[in-house]
């Protein structure tokens, strides 16, 4: 007796809300040459240990996690995956402030200025 293997695609690391894709397909539409999408990385960096960095990336990393969006494509840093697993990733702007802004549920504190996080 055969037995079928189902193999279930796995959900993406990081939800894009419309207007995150959105910001992302305008970057991809000035991008400079080569580029072949957006990756999102957690540097350490700031007074409470990571940051969220947002940059262009001209090649594939071989671990980075892969999104295919209507807008583009969007990376995920192989090493950041852990810390950002569940988050939600929005783009805002208001009178005076516009970028990313992220929920994330692995996040156990942030900095006073909301620029940096610990897990």
């Amino acid at each position: 007796m055969a037995v079928e293997t189902r193999i279930r695609a796995r959900p993406a690391a990081v939800t894009l809300t419309a207007a995150a894709e959105k910001r992302i397909a305008d970057l991809m539409a000035k991008a400079p040459e080569g580029t072949i999408g957006v990756k999102l990385s957690t540097p350490r960096r700031g007074c409470s240990g990571l940051a969220y960095s947002v940059d262009y990336v001209t090649e594939e990393a071989k671990y980075d996690e892969k999104i295919e969006t209507p807008a583009g494509t969007f990376y995920i840093d192989g090493a950041s995956v852990l810390y950002l697993v569940g988050s939600t990733m929005d783009w805002r702007e208001d009178d005076f402030t516009a970028g990313f802004v992220f929920d994330n549920p692995n996040a156990k504190g942030s900095c006073g200025c909301g620029e940096s996080f610990t897990v």
